[in-house]
């Protein structure tokens, strides 16, 4: 299927992934957001990009794929993820990562020109300190990196 890609306002993105993400809710920060659209206009998908959350990779020069969301239309997942990759290059940033889940395939990625860099540790967010209640997959996630 032939998608139109979009710029959306964060609030309708989240919306989208409040709908459609699997394990995931809403973000609350953006650098951007993408939607396609089919032929009749109708979002398909929506992707969130922002600053990497890992501190480490918060470079000045690195965006983060925070969130991916579908509706389950053919190739949207594939379009959404090529789409960010050319915005944020064509924004002068130099590496765009994202993350999956071990168990995830990464076939979408892989088509747009992305490369599995490495496994991270799932952990919980809760500390003595600051204790949290994990809203998301404390499981391994795979990083993905174009740049």
């Amino acid at each position: 299927m032939k998608y139109e890609v979009v710029p959306l306002p964060l609030a309708e993105a989240n919306a989208f992934v409040q709908q459609h993400h699997r394990h995931h809710g809403r973000v609350v920060g953006h650098r951007f957001s993408l939607g396609v659209a089919d032929v009749t206009r109708e979002i398909r998908g929506v992707a969130i990009i922002g600053r990497p959350v890992a501190r480490g990779l918060d470079d000045g020069l690195t965006l983060e794929i925070t969130r991916v969301a579908t509706d389950g239309s053919k190739d949207a997942c594939s379009a959404l993820y090529g789409a960010a990759r050319r915005a944020a290059f064509a924004l002068g940033y130099k590496r765009l990562v994202t993350y999956t889940l071990a168990s995830e395939n990464g076939a979408s990625l892989r088509a747009s020109g992305y490369r599995l860099v490495g496994e991270v540790t799932g952990r919980s967010w809760s500390c003595e300190s600051r204790p949290r209640v994990d809203k998301h997959p404390t499981q391994n996630k795979l990083r993905w990196e174009a740049a």
